[in-house]
């Protein structure tokens, strides 16, 4: 799997092959860009290092900012003005952009500071990332948890210098900039030098060693150097009195002259940053090497926890880089919170919870329990601490929540922890925080009213209420979980019984329809509530497209009506945006699951493919990566329901490493579909579940229990190009059943 990443996917504008058939007809509304990045990061680790050119969203690439559709250029050649380090992954407009402690190779003077050099050469692998200037200095760089290791091959020159600059921040957009509150740079002779900025109210120290024997160092203040100082201290930066300010190591460069810098970094100052360098990189001088093969060997052990088997080499290179960016996000730090003194975990960068709970948080937990677990003790902590759980959380003292976006959505992986039981969790001190939450922000109105808009919240509300009864009862407290039940039936006052749709409201970044596809707690009232089966299938058809014609997508600049025209199409947003990448699943409960495999196999094949342009839309966090490593092995795990739904996968066989065990799905029959179709001039026909088994025996229904799955099994899938009755009888379990189906 590793050697199939590919960390370059997604960082350019949407580049695929013309869909054909359901695909076509499929509206984007959100920026044709995945804003990845192909900078060098660790597994779920707390550091990553990029070239910088100040571009949207993660200062990587050449867009400026960007909401909808193809993403306009800022600058007509890739370039990098130094390499940062903290970046985003994904996501959108999101406000805070990080890029901190900008590292530089220069030959030329420090006036020169700030200025970008083209990039030509590029290389990425996980851990890994390099490009030359065209200054002609080689420049390397790898990551470890908290560390990040620069290596810098210089021409001859008598003038070369590394500039590290403290006072980055942020983005070269219209407001993108960060400026730091307080700083502190101390030169310590030797290579020596460390130092904290105070960003976004978090107090960020790096310790740095540089290897340039021969060189001086010096520290520097507005691009003028400080000949013999050893400190600088500003008490209180603005962005009126902002000059840049950093250290400086210069001296004469030999052709081929390698020069490497070490960065230790820590939330909790320049002690623990020095002391996080020793514990990664050692103390005997170089360890570029040493660093770059620890970090692949974590990631080889992440991503081996999946491995397929089949398919063309292009849809295991996009597997496998789904699968990568993945496990980017969130950013772990032990032990680093500034905010409390305690140990234990500490996460940030849970940027688009919105997106990313009903997709990444669920495979976290199957691949990488110990840090699904450790998510969630931090997101209790900052509960307790900061007093609610966050929708959104960066690396930013009083982290902005976005409460506007949804409600109560942490409520959905506490609750499915606690039913596999496998996390070393207080429990009973996560129900009370649960509890409070579900009061907090749109959850007063709720509980008044029972509806509340944006009506989406009355959705997660409604949810949460649903996960936080099952922990309830699980812990004993019945009539605690009788009252939360009774408020969690309050879902149904979203809805329009005579249209079967969502009421009219305010939307997030979609439509009535996108959002009316939701898989509530209850999916046969919710089918019922529609008028039945065939009401609801024939609304659903619409949707996704069914009987009509291509459509075509928004191209640069956008102007508001041809917007509001794609709107009014009210049609599945394909995977351009996240809130209805759930829906092709409800076709699970209406007893249609062929129509589930035509969706999602039309996605699989004409919405992803490999290069730049590989991405349908923004990656958020790895939501979208996540959905498409879901849907590749042909399960879908229903978040907050202890539930996967069956479809039929991408592979020939894929097995995963479950808590466990392994679990495996293994097909006869497939017939692979390659990604865009590799230039085909029609779409191969969708392939259908003929029957399955598990574990050997016969398996009737199309979904099956998370605890199943996470103890490892045998799952058989015999796939033909006709549908079949298969699954259509026993449909998934709902709340209003009156014995929920068994699992046969």
């Amino acid at each position: 799997m590793l050697d199939n990443v590919d960390p370059f996917i997604g960082t350019a504008a949407t580049d695929l092959a013309p869909p054909l058939g359901l695909a076509a007809t499929w509206w984007w509304p959100k920026p044709q860009v995945g804003n990845t990045h192909p900078g060098a990061t660790s597994p779920l680790g707390m550091v990553s290092a990029c070239a910088y050119s100040g571009a949207y969203p993660t200062g990587y690439g050449l867009y400026s900012k960007n909401t909808e559709g193809v993403p306009e250029e800022m600058f007509d050649r890739l370039q990098a003005s130094g390499f940062t380090h903290f970046q985003q992954s994904g996501t959108g407009a999101i406000r805070k952009y990080y890029n901190y402690v900008r590292v530089t190779p220069m030959v030329q003077p420090l006036d020169e500071l700030g200025q970008s050099w083209a990039l030509t050469d590029e290389e990425a692998s996980p851990g890994y990332y390099a490009a030359t200037l065209d200054t002609g200095i080689r420049c390397e760089i790898t990551v470890g948890a908290k560390v990040a290791v620069h290596r810098y091959t210089f021409p001859e020159s008598s003038s070369g210098r590394v500039v590290i600059d403290m006072s980055m921040g942020g983005l070269a957009v219209e407001l993108g900039r960060t400026v730091p509150l307080r700083a502190q740079v101390e030169s310590m002779g030797m290579g020596r030098a460390q130092g904290t900025v105070v960003m976004e109210g978090v107090p960020l120290s790096v310790y740095a060693e540089v290897d340039s024997p021969g060189w001086r160092q010096m520290l520097w203040y507005d691009r003028r150097l400080i000949d013999g100082g050893t400190r600088l201290d500003f008490d209180s930066i603005r962005h009126t009195n902002l000059r840049p300010f950093g250290m400086l190591f210069r001296g004469n460069a030999r052709a081929g002259q390698t020069v490497e810098v070490r960065l230790g970094f820590s939330l909790r100052g320049c002690d623990q940053a020095r002391d996080n360098l020793r514990r990664e990189c050692g103390e005997d001088g170089p360890s570029f090497g040493r660093v770059r093969s620890a970090t692949r060997s974590r990631w080889r052990e992440h991503l081996d926890k999946v491995r397929v088997d089949g398919g063309t080499p292009s849809r295991r290179t996009v597997f496998s880089t789904a699968l990568y960016h993945s496990l980017i996000k969130p950013c772990f730090a032990d032990d680093e919170s500034p905010f409390w003194p305690n140990s234990g975990p500490y996460a940030f960068d849970v940027c688009t919870m919105w997106d990313i709970y009903k997709t990444q948080l669920p495979l976290l937990a199957a691949i990488a329990p110990e840090r699904s677990a450790d998510l969630l003790e931090s997101l209790i902590r900052v509960c307790e601490e900061e007093g609610n759980f966050p929708i959104g959380y960066r690396m930013a003292r009083g982290a902005d929540r976005f409460f506007r976006q949804a409600s109560a959505l942490a409520h959905t992986a506490i609750a499915d922890a606690q039913a596999l039981g496998r996390a070393e969790i207080d429990w009973a001190w996560a129900l009370v925080h649960m509890v409070d939450d579900l009061r907090r922000m749109y959850g007063e109105d709720f509980f008044e009213h029972g509806v509340v808009h944006p009506i989406t919240h009355t959705l997660d509300l409604a949810y949460a209420y649903q996960c936080t009864a099952r922990v309830a009862r699980a812990l004993g407290d019945r009539r605690l979980a009788r009252d939360l039940e009774e408020k969690a039936k309050g879902w149904v006052n979203a809805f329009d019984p005579a249209t079967g749709l969502l009421r009219d409201s305010e939307f997030y970044e979609g439509g009535k329809w996108n959002y009316s596809f939701r898989l509530v707690h209850d999916m046969a009232a919710r089918i019922a509530l529609a008028g039945g089966d065939g009401t609801f299938l024939a609304k659903l058809d619409r949707f996704f497209g069914y009987g009509a014609g291509p459509v075509t997508q928004p191209g640069r600049r956008p102007q508001p009506g041809e917007m509001a025209a794609g709107y009014a199409l009210n049609r599945f947003e394909g995977l351009n945006n996240e809130p209805d990448m759930e829906a092709p699943w409800a076709y699970h409960w209406a007893g249609r699951p062929d129509r589930t495999a035509e969706v999602v196999q039309s996605a699989l094949t004409w919405q992803f493919g490999t290069g730049p342009g590989g991405l349908p839309g923004n990656d958020d966090s790895g939501g979208l990566s996540s959905w498409y490593v879901w849907a590749s092995l042909g399960l879908f795990p229903v978040a907050g329901q202890q539930l996967f739904l069956v479809n039929a996968p991408a592979f020939e066989r894929a097995a995963i490493q479950m808590p466990g065990g392994e679990f495996v799905v293994e097909t006869s029959g497939l017939r692979d579909n390659p990604i865009g179709s590799d230039g085909l001039d029609r779409e191969l026909p969708a392939q259908y579940v003929q029957s399955a088994t598990l574990n050997g025996k016969p398996l009737h229904a199309t979904h099956l229990s998370a605890a199943t799955v996470h103890r490892g099994g045998r799952l058989h899938l015999r796939l033909g190009p006709e549908p079949t009755s298969w699954g259509s009888g026993n449909r998934p379990p709902s709340l209003s059943d009156p014995s929920p189906p068994e699992e046969r």
